[in-house]
């Protein structure tokens, strides 16, 4: 059933559009325009992102924090051995699954460690890309605030992962 559904929306749609008297070549090609320019737009941010992200793991300053982190979120409950890639999922979701195929080849699919990690992937977000492209494109550049808000959030979400993977 679920392989019908795109092609019974698109259906719906155009004969919305007919009803309507809408162009809907017109109007797709209009929002493809749209899209491109907001590519374009958010490029540098995600460069930056992504730049910045890769220069942290090869300069070894991920490595250095989670090895200073490492009693502090082992008094929280999270494994030790899941600290760099706490530090880093707020930054990268391709660098994070990378981490996370790391974790599932070393500790296994069925670990503590291995679901714990799958939890967090799956109830975090890349807190410093969805900002970068949604305060590319508002007027608000104040961000401090939504910023610290949602790493905190993002943080507290890794707690509660650990606790639910724990009891369950």
């Amino acid at each position: 059933m679920s392989a019908y559904i795109l092609p019974v929306l698109i259906i719906l749609l155009l004969i919305y559009a007919f009803i309507k008297k809408i162009n809907a070549y017109k109007s797709f090609t209009k929002g493809a325009l749209e899209g491109v320019k907001l590519v374009l737009d958010i490029l540098p941010f995600i460069v930056a992102i992504m730049l910045g992200v890769e220069l942290m793991r090869y300069s070894g300053v991920t490595d250095m924090l989670a090895k200073l982190l490492a009693p502090f979120f082992g008094f929280l409950g999270i494994p030790t051995e899941l600290c760099e890639f706490v530090l880093l999922r707020p930054f990268t979701g391709a660098g994070s699954l990378a981490l996370l195929d790391d974790i599932m080849t070393n500790f296994g699919p069925d670990s503590y460690v291995t679901r714990v990690a799958c939890t967090i992937m799956g109830t975090g977000e890349t807190v410093f890309y969805v900002s970068a492209i949604y305060f590319s494109q508002i007027s608000q550049k104040k961000i401090g605030i939504a910023l610290a808000i949602s790493l905190l959030v993002s943080f507290v979400s890794v707690i509660l992962s650990c606790l639910i993977c724990r009891f369950l």
